[in-house]
């Protein structure tokens, strides 16, 4: 083994430097998914309840550490079944992460040896025609990317249309007297595919106040998948943008624009 340096007595190698990189990077993916959210107080909690445990040992309280050492045996399936959400949320995201690389890399190669390129712009084009019309007139509206993932029970819980998209149809969807204006419309593999769609509703406490049942869906639904979502206020027209579990509200119309293509696929 080849060591880099010391600290005093103990001998420092590559392989310690690695460990200490990667355990540091999984602890700030782990706050960045949790940051904001309940989960986190939950989180914080947790870890308050074992440091005193910790000190309650090293003082020799016996019955307090006792009755603590019941909770800490069974802590780790404790913290599962309340992290089950987060916990999904990382491994989809990792595994997303993954696939998306690899999938970007063979359509690059395929891109350099077929040349072929598929050109999205007049299916952006009828979708910011649409958010923008639904912005002027305050008309309610919630419209999930799927990126290609399979999006289950979610895409189940409205109704199959897989149609062309359109400015019209957008805005129909959407109006009041639609049946199906109160819930999301989902957008993958070209078509909108679904309308009405019923989404988890986020938790997260970085939303403000005003923000309304829609951004929450919009949100929850990218703090579970890898889906985007955007969302224009009924109150206000104004157009918001969710990614990766964070949110952008306000959004400019040049934003919206790059957003558009950033997600479509």
């Amino acid at each position: 083994m080849i060591f880099l340096f010391k600290i005093g007595f103990l001998p420092i190698s590559l392989w310690d430097v690695l460990d200490i990189v990667i355990v540091g990077y999984l602890i700030y993916r782990i706050y960045l998914l949790l940051k904001g959210s309940i989960a986190f107080n939950i989180l914080v909690g947790v870890l308050i309840l074992y440091v005193v445990w910790w000190l309650v040992g090293l003082l020799k309280m016996d019955m307090l550490s006792l009755l603590l050492n019941r909770f800490v045996n069974v802590g780790f399936i404790i913290i599962i079944i309340i992290f089950q959400p987060e916990v999904r949320r990382f491994f989809l995201l990792l595994g997303s992460t993954t696939l998306g690389r690899r999938s970007n890399f063979f359509s690059r190669w395929l891109a350099k040896n077929v040349n072929q390129k598929v050109d999205h712009s007049s299916d952006i084009l009828e979708i910011k025609s649409a958010i923008l019309r639904m912005s002027r007139e305050k008309i309610g509206a919630l419209i999930v990317f799927s990126k290609n993932l399979d999006i289950g029970n979610i895409g189940h819980s409205g109704t199959l249309l897989h149609a062309q998209i359109s400015h019209s149809l957008l805005l129909s969807i959407f109006q009041k007297e639609s049946p199906l204006h109160d819930g999301a419309v989902v957008i993958g593999q070209g078509k909108i595919l679904t309308a009405g769609c019923i989404l988890p509703v986020s938790e997260s406490s970085a939303l403000p106040a005003s923000a309304g049942l829609r951004h929450r869906a919009g949100l929850g639904i990218s703090e579970r998948t890898t889906a985007a979502a955007f969302i224009v206020s009924e109150e206000t027209g104004a157009v918001s943008f969710t990614a990766k579990g964070k949110i952008e509200m306000s959004l400019t119309e040049a934003r919206l624009n790059e957003a558009l293509f950033e997600q479509y696929e």
